[in-house]
């Protein structure tokens, strides 16, 4: 019995060795799409926005060489550079701000058995099926001072929602909150649900009040969510472009330009200079690898502690 033991083991060893090879070829061939994928739309033009960073590359002119670094100096120095970084920043807040306090305010309201969940819940995920372009063009009509619905009261008042830079900044921001709203309650109420309802069932019997059992029992335990959706917040608003490049244009007065819509402009509206371009491009993508790993250790040490 042991001779016959010991025969088959070696050829076991080799039939599950090529179980497993073929498992993994398996999973290869099934991960080959996504590589092709990741390769050709990211990989590549990521390579390339780094060659166009280190060349003399006019839009029409082509690659004229390497002049690394001459381009970034140059980016620096572009007259819209730190207004664009210091407007970004603040719109940032503004939005990051607003939209994970009313998805949670949101999340909550819906997370409640009622007659009416189901229809708010819907209702505030509507918006989100909508395209940012397709609802900055459809606010932009709304605001319209010729063609919109309140025209003729924005006339009688003597105000217009796109007119001034503070207006116009807190109009884009109305559009992304109706936007984007529905989609942070739905990421929070998918974190309210992961908490065990009998840890609030022990904080009802303690007497803990509801505004007790939501700063120390709901905000500790949705603290993964909430980290997941203010890096998701913050890098969406700082690579802002269609909102304001549909609505404002970066007016009035130059006053509404993101950083991204600096890029576009230096690449093909004057400058038409795809190397400074690349260079301001590989500038935000340092900052944003930066912020998003300040986030996720802040986070992470919060979510241990």
């Amino acid at each position: 019995m042991s001779t016959t033991l010991a025969r088959r083991g070696p050829t076991d060893s080799v039939g599950a060795r090529k179980r497993r090879a073929a498992q993994a070829r398996t999973g290869w061939l099934f991960a080959l799409p996504t590589a092709v994928f990741v390769i050709l739309l990211f990989l590549v033009p990521l390579g390339l926005v780094f060659q166009m960073a280190g060349s003399d590359w006019p839009l029409l002119g082509g690659n004229q060489g390497v002049n690394f670094p001459e381009n970034f100096p140059k980016a620096i120095d572009n007259r819209f550079f730190l207004d664009s970084v210091v407007f970004t920043l603040k719109y940032t807040v503004i939005a990051t701000v607003l939209l994970i306090g009313l998805g949670l305010g949101l999340a909550l309201l819906v997370q409640e058995s009622s007659r009416w969940k189901g229809f708010l819940r819907t209702a505030f995920l509507i918006p989100s099926a909508l395209g940012l372009a397709s609802a900055s063009l459809l606010f932009y009509v709304l605001y319209s001072p010729i063609a919109g619905p309140f025209a003729d009261l924005t006339k009688t008042m003597g105000f217009t929602f796109l007119g001034t830079p503070d207006a116009a900044l807190w109009s884009t921001v109305f559009l992304i909150v109706w936007r984007f709203a529905g989609f942070y309650m739905l990421l929070m109420l998918v974190g309210l649900q992961g908490i065990p309802e009998e840890v609030y069932e022990a904080a009802r019997i303690d007497g803990a009040s509801r505004w007790q059992t939501f700063r120390d029992i709901t905000v500790p335990l949705l603290k993964p969510t909430l980290a997941l959706t203010t890096v998701m917040c913050v890098t969406g608003s700082l690579l802002a472009f269609e909102q304001f490049y549909i609505l404002t244009k970066g007016g009035p007065d130059n006053s509404t330009i993101t950083v991204v819509q600096l890029i576009y402009n230096v690449a093909f509206q004057g400058p038409n200079n795809l190397g400074v371009a690349g260079a301001l491009s590989v500038i935000v993508l340092a900052a944003l690898i930066v912020i998003n790993i300040v986030q996720i250790r802040a986070f992470s040490k919060k979510v241990e502690d």
